[in-house]
């Protein structure tokens, strides 16, 4: 056997060089070594609905979805992402041209851009994202493009926003696609109606393409308002839009996600998707389609039992010194350690286990201005109350 000489090419991919270890499979080897309570990576500590766990047990007794599913996903659950956007948002798509079933966003994702992306385009995004962006446009051969949502002080408390001129500024010729996450992971931000409206002429005026990232739709708190790009006019035709089952129902290890575009916009995607994974998530789709059709308490009861995790957790923090943006979406906080009299995220995660036995992730890893995001730490409140209220209590060491 020969062995690769030391200036033989590295052997991963150059696009991919930047992208070692996730910081979430980082954080959770962490919290498992120390015995921390884990609030870093995003999932529920517990299931979702039984009756919708029946229906994959069902499904599997059935023989339903353990061969391959049709491609472009089960008719059922193609039906009931049709039937969800049009209840919910008087959005109307054809199931059988129109819907793209997934494993789950981050393929929905990464179809989206390897089928409409060139090596060159860029792409509009706003930051911090979801680490899984920065790595799929780069799988494209795309260039990202980061618009920074800045903190700023309101009558409610501080949040993050977004700057419409800067993101005006940053679409250039090469522009192909914007980016968008709203309710915004990590932020907690959700886009206003006035926003969206200036994204969606920018788009039109641009002739730029969106992809639409709104896993978090059913997680928007008091005021705010969940409503899709793609209802605003001339986008029904130029955006992607992308769910996912995993955040809506907590049953994240499924991976059933979906899309829903125009047939060309589908077909696009599709022709990507179908050679990374084909399909997936057989047994799931058939439980999925049942649980879209939950009745609306259902999805109300999720979301006041979100909010009542997210104001313990948001209160705890506070009170153990953090500065804290009180999300409107999503299920994380996102905090400030400046007035811990601490300034590196990174520094601060990786000690956070052994001075409080939590284990938190530093938002500079979704930032490509790392600086930008150095101060400020993700929490997720997804997890039972006696969990939250444990690490609440671990936590207020830090104040004293």
């Amino acid at each position: 056997m020969t062995s690769m000489s030391s200036s033989a090419r590295p052997l991963l991919n150059r696009r991919l060089a930047e992208f070692g270890t996730t910081i979430f499979a980082e954080m959770s080897a962490l919290a498992a070594r120390t015995g921390a309570i884990n609030l870093g990576q995003g999932f529920p500590d517990t299931d979702g609905p039984e009756e919708v766990r029946e229906a994959a047990v069902r499904a599997l007794r059935d023989g339903r979805g353990n061969q391959y599913p049709p491609g472009p996903g089960v008719p059922e659950l193609r039906a009931a992402v049709a039937a969800h956007q049009e209840r919910r948002y008087g959005l109307s798509f054809d199931p059988d041209t129109e819907v793209l079933v997934t494993a789950g966003a981050t393929e929905a994702i990464a179809a989206s851009l390897l089928a409409l992306l060139e090596p060159g385009d860029e792409v509009v995004a706003l930051e911090p994202y979801y680490d899984s962006y920065a790595a799929a446009i780069a799988m494209a051969g795309g260039t990202r493009v980061p618009v920074t949502l800045r903190p700023h002080t309101t009558d409610e408390g501080p949040v993050f926003r977004l700057d419409l001129d800067e993101l005006r500024d940053a679409v250039t010729d090469r522009t192909r696609l914007l980016l968008l996450n709203t309710p915004h992971n990590p932020t907690g931000t959700v886009l206003t109606r006035a926003e969206l409206a200036a994204i969606a002429e920018l788009a039109v005026e641009r002739d730029l393409l969106v992809v639409t990232d709104e896993v978090y739709e059913h997680l928007v708190f008091d005021t705010a308002e969940h409503i899709p790009l793609a209802t605003f006019p001339g986008m029904r035709e130029r955006t992607v839009t992308i769910g996912s089952a995993g955040k809506t129902f907590s049953f994240t290890g499924w991976k059933v996600g979906w899309v829903t575009a125009t047939p060309a916009l589908v077909t696009a995607v599709r022709s990507a998707k179908q050679y990374l994974t084909y399909v997936a998530s057989g047994p799931f789709q058939y439980a999925i389609a049942e649980a879209l059709a939950l009745p609306e308490s259902y999805f109300g009861a999720y979301r006041e039992d979100m909010r009542a995790k997210r104001d313990l957790l948001a209160a705890g923090l506070a009170e153990a010194g953090f500065g804290v943006f009180r999300p409107a979406g999503t299920y994380f906080v996102t905090t400030d350690i400046r007035p811990l009299g601490e300034s590196d995220g990174f520094a601060f995660c990786r000690g956070l286990p052994e001075r409080a036995g939590v284990v938190a992730v530093p938002n500079a890893v979704f930032y490509d201005h790392r600086d930008a995001g150095a101060p400020y730490v993700r929490f997720a409140f997804c997890k039972r109350i006696p969990v939250l209220e444990e690490a609440v209590g671990r936590l207020k060491a830090l104040a004293g």
